[in-house]
């Protein structure tokens, strides 16, 4: 794994469409219709924030993430001239003895079921099998969150199974997942790198 190629500085990723990089205090607005939708966290592990002093500190806690080498935010921008923040992926989880990394993602309400979040996996995934060298991609979902899955299935991620009551999660409790994993052996396959 060249994990030099994630934290030497934060990389900026991108399709025709969609442009993944860091969130700046300019985009305190869109983060916190983000992270104040009820919605948006029903199937994460991460608890609404209400209060916009916290979604601020915010940002700084992804600077002092990447920071200690631990997990990478990106926000998804459309690729224009907009700016506005539809969304943000993470890679954390970084096990460079077993090469692999688990991802997660999450839109602003308004933006579901447009297929930003199929295509920002996408970018990621070619990042980190190609340029990071990951072998293995996971991701845990919770069993209600079909939009998820739908999500995981269409960039080729294959269900492994249910870990039941395998995690303690911020406001949910002890929670069953799924997992679903993606090779790097399967990616070149589906898209012949």
């Amino acid at each position: 794994m060249n994990i030099e190629a994630v934290f030497e500085r934060l990389p900026l990723l991108a399709s025709d469409n969609w442009v993944l990089k860091k969130i700046e205090a300019s985009h305190f607005e869109e983060l916190f219709e983000i992270y104040s939708n009820n919605r948006v966290f029903e199937y994460c592990g991460i608890t609404p924030k209400h209060n916009k002093d916290t979604v601020k500190n915010m940002i700084g806690h992804f600077e002092r993430d990447f920071n200690k080498r631990t997990k990478v935010k990106w926000g998804i921008f459309a690729n224009n001239e907009s700016d506005r923040l539809v969304g943000i992926i993470e890679a954390f989880d970084f096990n460079q003895k077993v090469n692999m990394v688990t991802v997660g993602y999450f839109l602003e309400e308004s933006y579901w079921g447009k297929g930003i979040a199929t295509e920002a996996v996408k970018i990621m995934l070619d990042f980190l099998f190609m340029d990071v060298n990951v072998n293995r991609i996971q991701a845990e979902v919770m069993p209600l969150n079909e939009a998820s899955k739908r999500v995981l299935l269409k960039n080729s991620f294959i269900k492994e199974g249910m870990l039941r009551q395998a995690a303690l999660w911020s406001g949910k409790g002890v929670v069953d997942l799924e997992i679903y994993s993606i090779l790097k052996e399967d990616y070149i396959k589906k898209y012949d790198k």
